[in-house]
């Protein structure tokens, strides 16, 4: 028990700081997708924190594989490398003790990657898409930007800022679009300013030399053109309107009771993950063997060639199933099948396994020219 400890300790170190590396880099990606939103005033700064921390959620079901792959490889080879493997060898800890060790952190983690990808993927996809439709919904007109088109989600109201001086809540050259039931209004004014509503109310707007265009949904010759220096505008509180029907933000019950391609797909993959955690954990163990003093970062390269390989084959896959270019069965599972193959040939097999690692590692060397002359 002694042993199994140590390795478990051992490989969650640099578990840990690899995971935590992965995160910070994927937030980090994420929020540049949403720079630009949060320029141009399309969403606020708590708004874009939570869309981040939600995707990031998602993400975790890949990023912790991924981490326990290349922590079981690392750590390992250390073991191998400064002759540590060598003395449990010789004090009768076998491959196989190494083995149950990596064995059971790995099935603690995928435990924990099958409650991301079975309940808390499709909850954070679905608070996801409500917090982007609400985000919409309630634009800010101080926040909004010179330059570009604001558009409900509903396309309702349209809004076009012309210019805006500085940090001046004042807008000029304000364009907007208004849908009614039985018209559609639109309003070009020099000037506007917001006015906070009361209460529940929607935003009160200001428009200093307006233009109001009154078009009728029919040809029945009641259009209106108004003109006035001053027009107040009471814009109604927007409801946006629930997410439609996603696979991904759907629960695991419903998708397992539908035969759509893409619901099929979604729950294969969420009930992959696991399997390729437990799969990537321990196809770390050969990996990792290493001679002493070779360094513990020599299979490092021939290991993310297989994963990345892995992972495209997923991805394309899962891809095939959503398309119906392939069925439920195989679906996604020859995939992970191949991994399984992978795994077997190196436990099984570990003398040809080593020669195909050793045989893609070696690295070419250019000929002499100089040794005869």
């Amino acid at each position: 028990m002694i042993i199994n400890r140590y390795l478990i300790r051992e490989i969650s170190k640099p578990l840990l700081v690899v995971l935590s590396v992965l995160v910070v880099i994927f937030s980090s990606y994420s929020a540049a997708d949403y720079l630009s939103d949060a320029v141009n005033g399309l969403l606020p700064n708590y708004t874009i924190a939570k869309l981040i921390g939600l995707r990031t959620l998602i993400a975790l079901e890949v990023l912790i594989p991924i981490s326990l792959y290349i922590s079981v490889v690392v750590s390992l080879s250390k073991l191998y490398s400064e002759s540590e493997m060598t003395a449990m060898f010789a004090l009768g800890v076998g491959p196989r003790r190494v083995m149950g060790a990596v064995l059971t952190l790995s099935l603690a983690l995928a435990g924990g990657v099958a409650c991301l990808s079975l309940l808390v993927r499709p909850w954070a996809y679905e608070s996801s898409h409500e917090t982007v439709n609400q985000a919409e919904a309630d634009l800010n007109f101080d926040e909004m930007q010179a330059g570009n088109f604001y558009e409900s989600p509903q396309g309702s109201r349209v809004i076009f800022i012309g210019r805006r001086d500085g940090s001046q809540k004042i807008m000029r050259n304000v364009f907007v679009k208004l849908e009614r039931h039985n018209m559609v209004q639109v309003i070009h004014a020099r000037e506007a300013y917001q006015v906070s509503g009361k209460g529940d109310s929607g935003p009160v707007i200001t428009f200093i030399g307006a233009h109001v265009y009154e078009i009728g949904r029919r040809d029945d010759g009641n259009d209106h053109i108004l003109s006035a220096k001053k027009m107040i505008l009471h814009l109604k509180q927007p409801h946006p309107e629930p997410p439609g029907y996603s696979s991904v933000a759907s629960d695991s019950a419903t998708l397992g009771a539908s035969d759509a391609p893409a619901d099929v797909a979604e729950l294969q993959w969420r009930v992959s993950t696991p399997l390729t955690t437990l799969l990537l954990g321990l196809l770390g163990v050969p990996l990792s063997r290493v001679k002493p003093r070779q360094g513990k970062y020599a299979k490092m390269g021939f290991a993310i060639l297989i994963y990345s390989g892995y992972y495209l084959l997923c991805t394309t896959a899962r891809t095939w199933v959503q398309k119906g270019v392939v069925g439920s069965f195989p679906g996604i599972w020859w995939a992970p099948g191949l991994l399984a193959l992978v795994l077997i040939i190196a436990l099984v097999e570990p003398e040809v396994f080593s020669r195909i690692i050793a045989r893609r590692a070696a690295p070419r060397t250019a000929p002499d020219r100089g040794a005869k002359r």
